[in-house]
């Protein structure tokens, strides 16, 4: 599939369906791209939706049907638009750390595909609400979805969740407690978490 080069081009693009309740259109708005003008198209369409897929139906999905609608901050981000943001520090890592992350169409060091979303739970803000508490969800995704990584923000409690080859299941977060919540290595990582969600909904597939 080639790149995009008409808006006709970019309609029937976000028109593709990733999964049964997400299309790629979703995941094309981007801040940085918006306000700066900056087409936010993938360069390799095959490998954002391949990579894309994977996202929504092993992470996405489980996410929407336990806890009710995702509300998706961002998704794709184009190796143009996240090296502008890079470079004028938009909040945006090195395109070489942001391959097979935010940018879905571009394979990382180790050849691998991936991609990241950053979302919010709005089932979680409404019934916990407590400092800490995005952890409940943290370990519950820790205990039932096959992600690669977790990043937790302080606004909503939003948090980038990726979808990766080779995942290395690492939970960090700007949110107090701040830093490393687990990572292959730490006592805390293996074993059953369900002490720290109870009263959380079983998943749903």
């Amino acid at each position: 599939m080639r790149r995009p080069a008409s808006m006709k081009g970019l309609e029937d693009l976000g028109r593709l369906r990733l999964s049964e309740n997400f299309f790629l259109r979703d995941f094309l708005h981007s801040e940085i791209a918006d306000f700066y003008r900056i087409p936010n198209i993938p360069d390799d369409p095959d490998l954002a939706v391949e990579a894309g897929r994977r996202l929504c139906e092993e992470l996405l999905e489980p996410l929407q049907k336990t806890f009710g609608r995702l509300h998706i901050r961002s998704g794709y981000r184009s190796a143009e638009v996240n090296a502008f943001g890079n470079r004028n520090g938009l909040n945006c890592s090195s395109n070489a750390s942001t391959a097979a992350d935010h940018i879905w169409d571009l394979r990382d060091f180790d050849g691998c595909m991936g991609a990241t979303a950053c979302i919010v739970v709005p089932w979680l803000i409404d019934n916990h609400r407590h400092e800490g508490d995005w952890q409940k969800l943290a370990w519950w995704v820790h205990d039932h979805l096959p992600y690669a990584s977790l990043w937790f923000f302080p606004k909503l409690w939003a948090f980038n969740i990726q979808w990766h080859e080779r995942p290395r299941r690492v939970i960090q977060s700007y949110v107090a407690p701040r830093g490393m919540l687990t990572k292959p290595g730490m006592a805390n990582w293996s074993g059953d978490h369900s002490a720290f969600y109870e009263g959380f909904p079983a998943l749903k597939s």
